[in-house]
């Protein structure tokens, strides 16, 4: 295939699925995929074996999640709209609203479903400010208990996200005792609780019998379904952004522009000023790979190589999925990346180019 594309490899995809699934059996918790992390739906078929159905952030994301996964609906958005909240109710299991101010102009039209509120323990993982939602004036969930036991009468579920990117086990056992502590006597009154994403629990090494009895722990206290929401832990290492070397130059250190740009195919890394990754990354060759746009920090990261780098020659972007085709956008015009599966005998199925149609209709 022509680059840049994405790469999805279902054999990796299912290595996360089958954590998914161990926690969900040994903890009784449910899962529920993040769409805002990964909404590629082509590869629902596979997921969805392995998980309760998704959640969401947007009336778009409740539409996608019922009608290409099934299971459950979950719909969450941090302000819903007036010409919004019917459709989202007819799509959902359960709506979640992240204020009080919310569930007093819309709980009368949750139709008789499930009806949660988001609470904010006011701790998090997070080490980004921008990520943070326990940042200082959050706009994220309810934090005063007293104002919430008022509103308990219309709801029965809460949600928690505190959790970024958050591998470490012994953090995620704290934070869940502070919102213990905080919330604890709220929970004693819900059906259901979701501790959200952002819980790295497919990771390499990660303690799951010990996540597993720490969540089981917890909804055998407060007599509680648990749910988690895996965005990144569902899809992480699963994604590769293929992309081709087209120039080379020398400014004080070597340089090497490619088929793609961090900022339309891989926005996260500009945001949180991150480096991208590519394996092998070692070699006496060191070169600073660049983006094709205009823009004089679209940079991918400085990266080993095992010769000189010339024109034509492929590099592997990894861990590619979350939050990129979901962010991917028409910056300058540059060429929006195809998707592809590598099925699991190892054959490779473009499911998806784009081309100037798309381009164009994207504008008016």
């Amino acid at each position: 295939m022509k680059t840049p594309h994405y790469l999805i490899d279902k054999r990796k995809l299912l290595r996360n699925m089958e954590r998914i699934a161990y926690v969900r059996e040994k903890s009784g918790a449910r899962a529920l995929l993040a769409l805002k992390c990964f909404a590629t739906w082509s590869v629902f078929d596979v997921m969805r074996a392995y998980m309760d159905g998704t959640t969401s952030s947007s009336l778009n994301e409740v539409r996608l999640g019922r009608t290409r996964f099934g299971g459950e609906t979950h719909a969450y958005s941090v302000a819903w709209a007036d010409h919004e909240i019917d459709e989202a109710v007819a799509l959902a299991d359960k709506i979640i609203f992240n204020s009080i101010g919310q569930l007093d102009r819309f709980s009368a039209r949750a139709g008789g479903i499930a009806c949660g509120l988001r609470l904010n323990p006011g701790v998090s993982s997070s080490s980004f400010d921008l990520a943070d939602p326990a940042r200082p004036f959050s706009r994220l969930g309810e934090s005063d208990p007293g104002r919430v036991e008022a509103v308990l009468d219309r709801i029965n579920g809460f949600m928690i996200h505190n959790n970024c990117e958050n591998e470490d086990f012994g953090v995620f056992s704290r934070l869940l005792d502070a919102a213990e502590e905080k919330f604890g006597e709220l929970f004693r009154y819900a059906d259901w609780v979701s501790l959200g994403g952002g819980i790295h629990f497919t990771a390499d090494g990660y303690p799951l019998d010990a996540l597993c009895e720490r969540l089981r722990q917890f909804s055998e206290r407060f007599g509680v379904q648990v749910y988690l929401e895996p965005g990144e832990a569902a899809i992480t290492d699963c994604t590769t952004l293929e992309v081709t070397v087209l120039d080379t130059l020398f400014n004080g250190k070597n340089l090497a522009i490619v088929d793609s740009s961090i900022e339309a195919h891989m926005l996260d890394l500009l945001i949180y000023r991150e480096e991208a990754k590519v394996a092998p990354n070692t070699g006496p060759h060191e070169y600073m790979i660049c983006g094709k746009s205009c823009l004089a920090g679209d940079v991918f990261g400085t990266f080993r190589f095992a010769k000189p780098l010339e024109i034509g020659d492929r590099i592997s972007i990894q861990d590619a999925a979350g939050y990129t085709m979901v962010k991917k956008n028409w910056f300058n015009g540059v060429a929006m990346p195809a998707i592809a599966i590598r099925e699991l005998d190892g054959s490779i199925r473009c499911i998806r180019e784009f081309g100037y149609a798309d381009y164009e209709a994207s504008l008016s």
